[in-house]
C-alpha cells in the first residue's frame, strides 16, 4: 500500500510539474512576443490555432482518454497491452489521416491566413505520432516529462533568438507546432520496452471504434470551451478580441494545470483499482483528491482576481488592458473545472460511467454556443468569458447531481467554507495591498503574490480544515 501511495504522489508531482512547465513556456514568452507581434499577431495565432484544433479533435477521436484507460486496465497483461497499443495506434493513424485531408481541403478554400493555417497543420502530424496516452496509462509519467521538457526548452530559446519583428509571426507558429511534433517523436524509442511487433491478423481495430466514438462526444463538447469562443470572437468582433481571450485563457490554464494534474494521474490509478474490484479505494482516492483540489483552486481564483490589473499591465504591456477584466471573470472556472475534473475524469470515466459525463459536457457546450452569440454582441470578449463561466457551472452542477447518490458528498464538501473564506480574505487583502500602495512593478507583483499566500496560509491554519490536516499527516507517515 505504501508503494502505491508513493507512486501516485510521484506521478502527481511529475505530471503537475510538467503541466505547469509546458504552460509556463508560452507564459514566459508572452511578455516578449506580445510586444513584438502586437495584439493583431497574437490574435491571428489564436484564431488560426482554434481552427486547426477542430481537425486535431477529429483526428484523435476519443482515443487519448480511451487509450489511457484501456492501457490501465491491461497493465498486468503484456501481450494484450502490446496488441492494444498497435490497434489504437493504427486506428489513430487512419483518423488523423482523414482529418489531414479535410484540413488541406479547408486551406485551399480559405481566402485568408493560408500560410499560417499550413504551419498550424503540423499539429495534425504531431497528433498522429503521439503515444503519451500509452505511458500515462502505464503510470510512467517520468518518461514523458523528461523527454518533452528538453524539447520545450529548445523552443523557448528559438523564440527569443529568431522572432524579432511582426513579420516573424509565421516563424513563431512554426516553432510552437514544430516543438510539439519533435516532443512526440522523442517518446517513440521508449516503446520497445513494452511493445512487440504483433501478428497483424490478431489485431481488431473495429472493436475500439464504438467506445472511442462514445468518448469522442464529450471531447467535442469540451473543445467548445477551448476553441469556439476564440473562433467566434475572431469572426464576430476581430482577431484582436480573439487574442485578448487567448491571453487570459493561457494564464488561467497555468493554474488549472496544477489543479487538474490530479485527474491525469489518478484516472489510470482509479481505473486499475476499479478493475480489481477495490471500490472503497476509488471513493477514498476521490475524497483526498477533491480536498487537495479545493485547497488550491479557491486561493488561485481569489489571488488571480486580486492581482489581475497590475499583472496585465506588467505582463502584456500596452494595448492589452482588456485582458484584466477577462482574468477576473475567468478565474472562477478554476474552482468549477477543478470540481468537475474530480467527479468526471477521476470518477465517472475510470468506473466506466460515460453517459452522465458525456451529458454534462454536451449540456455545457450547447449552453456555451447558445449564450455566446448574444453575449459577444453585447459585451465582446467579456461576454464570451461570461458564457464560458456559466457553461462550466452547468457542467459541474450536473455531474454533482449525478454522483450524489453514489458518493458521500457531505463529507467531501463539509469543509469547503473554510477554503472559500480563507481565499476571500486573501483576495480582498491583495487588492487592497495593491491599491493602497499604487504598485506597478514586477517586484511589487511578486510581493503581492507572496503576501496573498501568507494571508491564505494564516487564515487556513486558524480555521483548521481537519480532512486536509489528516491527509498531510498521513503523507508524512508514509515518507518517514
Amino acid at each position: 500500500m505504501r508503494w502505491i501511495v508513493t507512486k501516485v504522489v510521484k506521478n502527481l508531482l511529475w505530471n503537475m510539474g510538467y503541466q505547469v512547465f509546458i504552460l509556463l513556456l508560452p507564459i514566459v514568452t508572452i511578455p516578449y512576443v506580445s510586444r513584438v507581434l502586437g495584439p493583431t499577431g497574437i490574435g491571428i495565432n489564436a484564431f488560426t490555432n482554434s481552427i486547426v484544433q477542430y481537425f486535431v479533435l477529429f483526428g484523435t477521436l476519443g482515443l487519448t482518454m480511451y487509450g489511457n484507460r484501456e492501457v490501465a486496465y491491461q497493465q498486468d497483461n503484456p501481450k494484450k497491452l502490446s496488441n492494444l497499443f498497435w490497434e489504437l495506434t493504427l486506428l489513430r493513424l487512419v483518423t488523423t489521416g482523414l482529418a489531414t485531408l479535410l484540413y488541406l481541403g479547408f486551406i485551399l478554400l480559405s481566402g485568408q491566413y493560408q500560410i499560417f493555417y499550413l504551419i498550424q497543420g503540423l499539429l495534425l502530424i504531431a497528433t498522429a505520432i503521439d503515444v503519451s496516452w500509452f505511458f500515462q496509462g502505464l503510470e510512467e509519467f517520468r518518461i514523458t516529462v523528461l523527454r518533452n521538457t528538453l524539447v520545450k526548452i529548445i523552443s523557448l530559446i528559438l523564440i527569443f533568438v529568431l522572432v524579432r519583428t511582426k513579420n516573424d509571426l509565421w516563424l513563431y507558429i512554426l516553432i510552437l507546432t514544430g516543438s510539439q511534433l519533435l516532443g512526440n517523436l522523442t517518446l517513440v524509442p521508449y516503446l520497445r520496452r513494452y511493445v512487440a511487433f504483433p501478428r497483424w491478423s490478431d489485431l481488431k481495430l473495429i472493436n475500439h471504434l464504438r467506445p472511442t466514438i462514445e468518448m469522442f462526444v464529450p471531447q467535442i463538447a469540451t473543445q467548445v470551451y477551448l476553441q469556439v469562443n476564440k473562433t467566434m470572437l475572431g469572426a464576430l468582433v476581430g482577431v484582436q478580441a480573439s487574442g485578448f481571450y487567448d491571453n487570459s485563457d493561457k494564464i488561467v490554464k497555468i493554474l488549472l494545470a496544477v489543479v487538474t494534474a490530479t485527474g491525469t494521474v489518478l484516472l489510470p490509478h482509479t481505473a486499475h483499482s476499479f478493475a480489481q474490484g477495490k471500490h472503497n479505494e476509488v471513493e477514498d482516492s476521490l475524497n483526498k483528491s477533491m480536498h487537495f483540489i479545493l485547497a488550491l483552486a479557491f486561493p488561485m481564483t481569489a489571488g488571480l482576481a486580486g492581482i489581475a490589473p497590475i499583472f496585465t499591465k506588467i505582463f502584456f504591456g500596452e494595448g492589452f488592458g482588456q485582458v484584466s477584466n477577462l482574468l477576473v471573470i475567468e478565474s472562477i472556472v478554476i474552482v468549477l473545472i477543478g470540481i468537475s475534473n474530480a467527479t468526471g475524469v477521476q470518477y465517472l470515466l475510470p468506473i466506466n460511467q460515460l453517459a452522465p459525463f458525456t451529458t454534462s459536457v454536451v449540456l455545457g457546450a450547447v449552453a456555451n454556443m447558445v449564450l455566446n452569440v448574444p453575449f459577444i454582441l453585447l459585451w465582446n470578449s467579456d461576454g464570451a468569458m461570461i458564457a464560458t463561466v456559466l457553461s462550466e457551472l452547468l457542467v459541474t452542477s450536473y455531474q454533482l447531481f449525478k454522483v450524489k447518490d453514489q458518493l458521500h458528498l457531505n463529507l467531501i464538501f463539509r469543509e469547503v467554507w473554510k477554503y472559500l473564506l480563507s481565499a476571500v480574505i486573501m483576495g480582498v487583502s491583495v487588492r487592497v495591498f495593491i491599491s493602497v500602495l499604487s504598485l506597478s512593478s514586477i517586484t511589487a507583483l511578486l510581493g503581492a503574490t507572496m503576501y496573498g499566500a501568507l494571508i491564505y496560509g494564516i487564515a487556513l491554519s486558524m480555521l483548521r480544515p481537519m480532512f486536509l490536516l489528516k491527509m498531510i499527516s498521513s503523507f508524512r507517515k508514509h515518507h518517514q
